[in-house]
């Protein structure tokens, strides 16, 4: 009898909110027209958006947020990088999240926290040691970001120190990480172009 119940239940309960999906090519219209709106005019300028021009986010680590309607009210991406150099020279390898945002009329429902959880743990999922961020750190403390764990890497340009920030998937991934961040995913390659004969 408690099976039929929870059916009847859930048959009748409401449609959830807003899901978390991959993007798809599809989602890119959507995508740069709520970054234009979140992030205003000026979003192509920072240091970050410098190191993710040409390239392509990092494999399987792109994600919308949809409404019951299929629209997108949120997105987050994560990149590829190159996180200084270690101890023994080494490259570390990390990844980059940003942008995070969401629709400013469904702001307040978690849907940047369901964002943040998905990506972190897809990016887990997948083997990678740590990400790096510029954010308000009393937003991604939550999440377990922290300015300490990026104290001896560097943005290109312009950036916050305080609010550069790191969270190690894999322990001590970042220990003794020190140097410039760099871009180091796949290039977004040029569309061909025939000439007529």
């Amino acid at each position: 009898m408690a099976a039929v119940l929870d059916s009847v239940r859930a048959f009748f309960a409401p449609a959830p909110a807003f899901v978390i999906d991959v993007e798809t090519p599809a989602d890119v219209v959507a995508r740069e027209a709520l970054l234009d709106r979140a992030m205003g005019a000026d979003r192509r300028k920072k240091s970050s958006e410098k190191i993710r021009r040409g390239r392509l986010p990092a494999e399987g680590l792109a994600f919308v947020a949809r409404d019951r309607d299929g629209h997108v009210v949120g997105t987050v991406r994560l990149w590829n990088v190159e996180a200084g150099v270690g101890r023994g020279g080494t490259v570390i390898e990390a990844l980059l999240l940003g942008p995070l945002a969401v629709d400013a009329a469904h702001e307040g429902k978690g849907i940047g926290s369901a964002l943040m959880r998905a990506a972190i743990l897809e990016a887990k999922n997948r083997g990678h040691g740590a990400i790096l961020l510029v954010g308000d750190a009393p937003y991604y403390e939550r999440f377990g970001f922290f300015a300490s764990k990026a104290q001896h890497l560097v943005m290109p340009g312009p950036f916050a120190r305080d609010r550069f920030l790191a969270l190690e998937l894999k322990e001590d991934w970042l220990d003794g990480a020190a140097g410039m961040i760099v871009a180091s995913g796949r290039k977004l390659s040029a569309p061909a172009y025939r000439r007529a004969a």
